[in-house]
């Protein structure tokens, strides 16, 4: 079965944050994913970051296991968008993975396949209201849960020099003098509250030439990694996959950069190299890398997945 035999079917309706949702939102290596998971009828599939229910849809329709699945994402703009899969039975779970991972485990939950989709979805990077986006106006927020209090406007605002210097430099990947360029100007230019503005300021900092990537880029990246500790939910979440799956069970990981993807890379590692005491035996001994050439889904060019089954 292909993406082009069943795509996801496109909304035909805005929300109140006025993005348009009659755009088909493809995800990220839907053919990789489907054929490693190999999804059979009757069985149950836990996403722990659904989004659009662009893999769920297309996998639940194998398995037509609707009451013994769940569909889990931390963004209440997902959560509406997946009423119609729970209609059909799913249960949703709006909150972050790992309180999602704890839930089920403690309830005794276990199941046949299990997908974990990290990073920002493209419709998140679509409205400018969320704020993820240099290239879009919109306030400076990057929450993915927006009931938490944490935004990248109050991080921004009133988080010390070497606060800002340590998330830029670690979590962007910067290097420190740059860095320290940034950080200085941030401060220099508070209050900040909109996303235009902070590009402006960060373009202003740059010395040199650049083409393709933004000089914002990787600032941005490390403000929203840092607002929904995105890298702490990774290493969280990595032990307790296992015990999420059924003998026999699948899971998948898709990350997207670098230090995601380090963690999934060393988990997985583990894994291979336990020998009998291992829980989970690779399918994936490297990655499926997303497609580099793929101009309707940029996102796409940086993905890689990790299959894994359990013993």
């Amino acid at each position: 079965m292909s993406i082009k035999e069943h795509p996801p079917q496109p909304e035909t309706s805005t929300d109140e944050n006025s993005i348009d949702i009659s755009v088909l939102h493809v995800p990220v290596l839907l053919d990789d994913t489907y054929r490693l998971l190999n999804p059979k009828k009757g069985e149950s599939y836990l996403d722990l970051t659904a989004g659009y229910g662009g893999h769920a849809s297309l996998i639940l329709e194998k398995t037509t296991n609707y009451a013994e699945s769940v569909l889990v994402d931390r963004d209440d703009y997902a959560i509406k968008r997946l009423k119609s899969l729970s209609d059909r039975g799913v249960r949703l779970l709006h909150t972050d993975f790992v309180s999602a991972a704890k839930q089920l485990q403690g309830e005794g939950q276990s199941f046949d396949m299990v997908l974990v989709d990290l990073g920002v979805s493209s419709p998140q990077l679509d409205q400018s209201e969320r704020g993820f986006s240099f290239s879009r106006t919109g306030p400076l927020d990057m929450r993915m849960d927006r009931r938490q209090a944490m935004s990248a406007e109050t991080l921004v605002n009133t988080a010390s020099a070497e606060e800002l210097t340590r998330i830029i430099t670690q979590y962007g990947e910067e290097p420190l003098s740059v860095a320290r360029r940034i950080v200085t100007a941030i401060v220099e230019n508070r209050p900040i509250s909109e996303t235009e503005q902070l590009a402006s300021l960060i373009k202003q900092t740059y010395r040199g030439k650049w083409k393709k990537t933004h000089p914002a880029t990787r600032t941005f990246q490390a403000l929203r990694i840092a607002v929904n500790d995105e890298l702490k939910q990774v290493e969280d979440l990595m032990p307790l996959l296992p015990r999420l799956l059924k003998p026999g069970g699948r899971v998948g990981i898709i990350s997207f950069h670098s230090l995601e993807d380090r963690i999934v890379k060393r988990f997985m590692k583990s894994q291979f190299e336990s020998g009998y005491e291992a829980e989970l035996e690779p399918l994936t001994k490297k990655p499926i890398a997303g497609d580099i050439n793929d101009v309707h889904n940029p996102r796409a060019r940086s993905s890689k997945l990790r299959v894994a089954v359990k013993k």
